[in-house]
Formats: structure tokens, C-alpha cells, sequence
């Protein structure tokens, strides 16, 4: 299973790589009040890809820390409900 694993890896690396150097050709971002940046397409396409997973993330983490004090509170919860009443520990 390890070995199909590094060999899935591989193969996304060698696919990504050919990616990358079939689309080497240098573009221009025009922005407002004539600011232009000039770079290869593929690291302009590596930079949305990562800006855009980076917010997907955050996104997703409001959601995580929400569920996971419910969880908490849950739990605690589920320990005081089956605490039997009347004895110390």
C-alpha cells in the first residue's frame, strides 16, 4: 500500500512538472491605475491555486472551532449526567 502511495505521488509530481514546463510563457496582470505584473503563467497559476486553497481553509476553520466546543460541551455534559448522584469522588 506504501509503495502504490509513493508511486500516486510520483506520478501527480511528473504530471504537475509537465505543467509546468509546457506553460513557461510570460503574461501580464493588468490591476487598476495601470499597475501591470509580468510573470510565467505557471507561477502566476501556483499563486491563485495557493491563495485560494489558504482561504478555503480559513473559511472552513470558523466552522471546525464551532463544532468542536459543541463537542466539548457535549462531553462534558454527557460526564455530569452520568455522574450518579449523591457520591464523592
Amino acid at each position: 500500500m506504501r509503495s502504490l502511495s509513493w508511486l500516486l505521488r510520483a506520478l501527480l509530481f511528473f504530471v504537475l512538472l509537465g505543467f509546468a514546463v509546457k506553460n513557461d510563457q510570460p503574461i501580464t496582470l493588468r490591476y487598476f491605475f495601470g499597475y501591470e505584473w509580468q510573470s510565467s503563467l505557471v507561477v502566476v497559476l501556483l499563486l491563485f491555486f495557493s491563495v485560494g486553497t489558504i482561504v478555503g481553509v480559513l473559511a472552513m476553520l470558523v466552522n471546525v472551532l464551532h463544532q468542536r466546543r459543541e463537542i466539548a460541551r457535549l462531553e462534558r455534559d454527557i460526564k455530569t449526567r452520568n455522574k450518579p448522584a449523591g457520591i464523592i469522588e
